[in-house]
This record gives structure tokens, sequence and C-alpha cells, in this order.
């Protein structure tokens, strides 16, 4: 027994060596000692599911964001061809009494085919914007120009060559327009002489 006693010097001394003050004094260490391992071992635990759950979470979005936004590239080309028919539309003559029924027709077929598209366009999440009369807006629009006039405030868009399209609130292409700015004689103030 002496033997195992030298080999665990750090053992703790046999039970019926102490006194019962002694055996106390080490029993409440020892439990102090095992409830803070406990305590110790609970925060860690409670560290590694905060960890899996912020883990879940993280992949749960991934997953959300790839099947919201995997058809993007498929968008922005639908949304080029939504853009041409716009055009096509709009490059028909203005609506008269003198024109053959057919171009009437064809304009009506046209307006229907488009609101249609769009419709269709909306309800997967495909959105389109008019920016006309709105304030500048850099997240949405693209400046290709600036007009001087008196009667819109500057920074306002006066003119959209493009409309903006959002897929599911992300831009999918930004509305190019024309952006108000204060005439000359305003910004340099009037002449003095």
């Amino acid at each position: 027994m002496s033997e195992q006693t030298a080999a665990a010097p750090d053992a703790a001394p046999p039970q019926e060596d102490l006194t019962p003050e002694q055996a106390l004094h080490a029993a409440n260490e020892r439990v102090a000692a095992l409830e803070a391992e406990l305590a110790e071992m609970k925060e860690r635990w409670m560290r590694a599911e905060a960890e899996n759950a912020n883990v879940r979470n993280r992949a749960r979005k991934d997953i959300d964001d790839t099947r919201q936004y995997a058809v993007q590239k498929f968008a922005t080309d639908v949304v080029e061809t939504a853009e041409n028919l716009k055009r096509g539309i709009d490059s028909l003559p203005p609506a008269s009494d003198d024109q053959p029924a057919i171009v009437s027709k064809i304009r009506e077929g046209l307006d229907s085919m488009e609101r249609s598209f769009v419709g269709t366009l909306e309800r997967n999440g495909i959105k389109r914007t008019d920016p006309v009369g709105q304030p500048f807006d850099p997240n949405l629009h693209q400046a290709m120009q600036e007009q001087e006039t008196e009667t819109h405030a500057p920074g306002t868009v006066l003119q959209a060559w493009s409309q903006a399209w959002t897929l599911n609130g992300r831009l999918l292409r930004p509305a190019m327009v024309v952006v108000a700015k204060a005439p000359a004689a305003e910004l340099t103030g009037p002449a003095k002489g």
C-alpha cells in the first residue's frame, strides 16, 4: 500500500486518517471543484449550442437566398425582353381615327401582352418602378443626362430611358434617367452690372 501512496502523491489522503473536520473540509473542496467544473462545462455546452444555432440559421438563410435569387441572371434577361416589348409598343404611331383598324388591333394586342407579361413577372417577384417625378436615388437610378429646368426641383427625375427593375427587393437593373438641374442663371446668381 505504501507503493501506491508513493506512486500517487497528489491523491487525497485516505479517509480513515482524517479528522471529521478535515474530511468535511476535503469534501467541501471536492464539491466546490466539481461545481466549478460543472459550471465550466455548462458554459461550454451553452456556447456550443449557440454556435450550432447560428450555423443552422446562416445555412437556412443561405438556402433561402439561393432559392430567392437563383433566377437573377434569368430575371435580368427577361427584364430586357420586357423593356424591348415596351419600346416596340412605344414606337407604334399614336392612335388616331384615320389609321387602319389593324394598327389599332396590333396596339391593343401588344398592350394586353405587355400587361400580362409584366403581371407574370410581378407574381414572381420581379417588379419595375417608374422613377419619373421622384427624387434621384443613386441606389436605383443611373443618371444619363442632366437637363436645366425651372419647372422641377433640382435632383428630380424628368425622364426615364428605362425603368428600374428589382427581384424580391434586390436591384436587377437601375433606371436610366435624365435628372433636373437648376438653370445656369440660378447657379451663378443674378448678373451684377
